[in-house]
């Protein structure tokens, strides 16, 4: 089945053309530039204000042209993650939409429904002659995904509305009234460097289910960061090594699926036995677990 057979076409139509533009977090020029050329092909005022999101306005519909406005908000950012054999480039290209009649997915990515969506349905509401509404002040914010960058900056002074309709929540159906925040940290910490004769050797977990930081956090996912961790301080109780690299993850709000650290160690038995006790433990969870 194609993509183009799913209702509401018109909403599923703007989400194509939004998947065909690049637009992860801290790479949104490109999905900017789209979204006030669609103000002005349609003849709507816009605005990009000095934080680098994007204002579009439009009338209310007859009968409602002095009705209080109604905000409608979403993201234009995405988290771009994919598979390990995955060639795209998302930086640089778009994503490959799938469907079978009932799910929408992106072959090998991650597919941007949050929050494209959101961008897809508001764009349709736009354009549309039929539907009618009051005056509508459109916010569509950048860098969501990586600490509310675009909305922290939102210059309000632009709109009138006093309702605003996020449309960012998780389950179909339903409707979220609240707030989530977020905070990101970075740590400083000071190292020495040392020679070394021990053996050198590459600690690496890959395979996790992963998942999204918020709307997967409470499934017991595993964090390859923190079972790294787990590994290194388990074997500090026995073994005396160096840490020569480490690093984990690859976006702030997803939950890291590989990590790795390089160490210097004599001895790797203990190893062995702490890395085979933690598979053991997670192997009905994180069936693909692989720590090599």
């Amino acid at each position: 089945m194609d993509y183009k057979e799913l209702e509401p076409k018109i909403v599923f139509q703007y989400f194509k053309e939004i998947s065909n533009i690049p637009h992860g977090s801290g790479n949104t020029k490109e999905i900017s530039k789209y979204l006030m050329n669609f103000a002005k092909e349609h003849n709507l005022k816009a605005i990009y204000d000095s934080g680098r999101n994007i204002i579009i306005f439009k009338d209310g519909t007859k009968g409602f042209e002095y009705s209080e406005p109604i905000i409608l908000q979403g993201h234009m950012d995405m988290v771009c993650d994919k598979v390990p054999d995955c060639t795209i480039d998302m930086s640089k290209e778009g994503l490959t939409l799938c469907t079978d009649g009932e799910y929408l997915w992106a072959d090998g990515t991650t597919l941007g429904g949050d929050d494209g969506i959101a961008v897809a349905y508001i764009l349709a509401i736009l354009a549309s002659d039929d539907i009618p509404h009051p005056p509508i002040e459109a916010v569509i914010t950048r860098d969501e995904e990586i600490g509310l960058l675009g909305a922290a900056e939102l210059e309000t002074s632009y709109l009138k509305g006093k309702r605003l309709i996020n449309i960012d929540s998780e389950d179909e159906g339903i409707f979220t009234a609240g707030c989530a925040g977020a905070m990101i940290y970075t740590a400083n910490i000071p190292i020495e460097f040392e020679s070394s004769d021990n053996n050198t050797l590459r600690i690496e977990i890959s395979g996790l289910n992963g998942g999204h930081s918020g709307i997967d956090i409470g499934k017991q996912r595993e964090n390859a960061i923190k079972l790294l961790g787990k590994i290194l301080y388990e074997l500090s109780q026995d073994c005396k090594f160096s840490v020569c690299d480490i690093n984990g993850g690859v976006r702030e709000n997803v939950i890291p699926k590989q990590a790795y650290a390089v160490i210097c160690i004599e001895d790797t038995s203990k190893l062995k036995d702490i890395i085979e006790n933690i598979k053991s433990e997670l192997i009905n969870t994180e069936k693909d677990l692989k720590i090599t």
